[in-house]
């Protein structure tokens, strides 16, 4: 039965869409079928790839769970240098908790990113993407390259790549980056759930990584169905846009980062605090009717998780924690997930789901969040960012759960 219903969840999104769609006569299916089959193309090739004896996803989660091993390894060194007591030489166990070990980490992968941005390599690696994209899609190449950075980088960081041509983007252009922020995570805060969940969840590294690459071609199908095309894009024949660099040297590149990366771990301390306590507030105040916030978002998304073929007997835990990602944050869902797991509440099949359907930023502080940033770069588009920041997040939202779907699909 289950396996009925990811059958019928994988089109549930596009449904969703197109009945959401702002002129369904005007779908163009090319980058709606073309997205679809990138994504499949993507989770086949990323779990199953096999060439001979040699096996790709093997290969591709053991290399990007070592290698994220490694670094967060080399996170804790800095972070060591900082909080380690004189007498002990190390870091105490009661200062082994987030704000010590996790946050940290944010500040180090944003220094490296930039590094990597700084040297070309991960704007190699984005173009290629964007190209593979554009060539089968035939979306622009601004809305393209932005979709393709999304997963590398966050949802404000990536439209900077495309900053010249944001004013003059069209309606279907600006709601496909918008998009495509809220249906992937970013480098640095990847990190932070990749510290979370590593101890029960083996090759999350890979697993939330190959998310982030399936939806950004989800993204993009799915905003083409909301809000189709029908003007004529400014980078429609531009073959490439270059990334520039915006540092001079390795130097100021991983101090910019590193900067940057404090401002973030401030900022999802201070939203950890606010919404874990504004939880504990509404839940004091439900368990006068006997209910919780969980509950409620429960029995409000449970259909959603059993869409994606996850059993009954967990799709009110996992529907609690689809809820509390588009309403609270996929921080607060994903810590929370991360202390389910010892529980036995959920199958290896449904942690698999939930680790890919949680990837992404669709949630209401992110709209204003993407309002304020784009807005920022482009003033003049603010009124046409507010007008579809509510429909864009849930199409990131319906993008990540496509992405779930598929792959508990291919784990029958």
């Amino acid at each position: 039965m289950e396996r009925f219903f990811g059958l019928v969840g994988v089109f549930f999104p596009l449904a969703c869409a197109y009945l959401m769609s702002s002129n369904r006569r005007s779908i163009n299916w090319r980058p709606v079928f073309w997205g679809i089959g990138l994504q499949v193309t993507f989770a086949i090739c990323i779990l199953y790839g096999r060439v001979g004896n040699f096996s790709f996803g093997e290969v591709f989660f053991r290399l990007f769970d070592d290698f994220f091993t490694k670094l967060l390894a080399y996170s804790d060194k800095g972070a060591d240098f900082i909080f380690a007591s004189f007498v002990t030489d190390s870091v105490e166990a009661p200062m082994l908790n987030i704000a010590f070990r996790v946050l940290p980490t944010i500040i180090f992968f944003s220094a490296f990113m930039s590094i990597l941005y700084h040297i070309g390599l991960m704007g190699l690696i984005t173009s290629i993407f964007a190209k593979l994209m554009r060539k089968t899609m035939q979306t622009s190449a601004a809305e393209t390259l932005c979709t393709s950075a999304n997963i590398f980088v966050g949802q404000i960081e990536a439209p900077l790549i495309i900053k010249p041509f944001v004013k003059d983007l069209t309606q279907s252009e600006l709601m496909a980056v918008m998009t495509g922020g809220f249906a992937t995570i970013a480098g640095g805060v990847m990190a932070i759930y990749i510290r979370m969940l590593s101890d029960q969840v083996p090759n999350i590294a890979g697993h939330l990584l190959a998310a982030s690459v399936m939806s950004a071609p989800a993204a993009l199908a799915i905003s083409k169905i909301m809000i189709p095309e029908t003007e004529t894009p400014v980078t429609v024949n531009i073959k490439q846009i270059t990334i520039e660099r915006t540092d001079s040297n390795l130097i100021e590149a991983a101090s910019r980062g590193a900067t940057e990366g404090m401002h973030l771990a401030l900022n999802v301390a201070a939203m950890l605090v606010a919404f874990v306590a504004l939880v504990a507030l509404v839940n004091g105040i439900l368990s006068i009717v006997d209910l919780s916030l969980e509950q409620l978002f429960g029995y409000l998304f449970a259909p959603f998780a059993i869409l994606m073929g996850i059993p009954y007997s967990e799709a009110l835990s996992a529907g609690a924690l689809l809820g509390e990602k588009i309403v609270l944050t996929e921080l607060i869902a994903y810590k929370n997930f991360a202390q389910q797991i010892p529980d036995d509440i959920f199958s290896k099949r449904s942690i698999i789901i939930l680790s890919y359907a949680l990837c992404g930023f669709s949630n209401f502080a992110s709209v204003a969040i993407q309002i304020g940033g784009i807005g920022g770069i482009a003033p003049e588009r603010r009124v046409d960012l507010a007008k579809i920041g509510l429909r864009s997040m849930i199409a990131g939202f319906l993008a990540a759960n496509m992405t779930g779907t598929i792959v508990g699909l291919l784990m029958w």
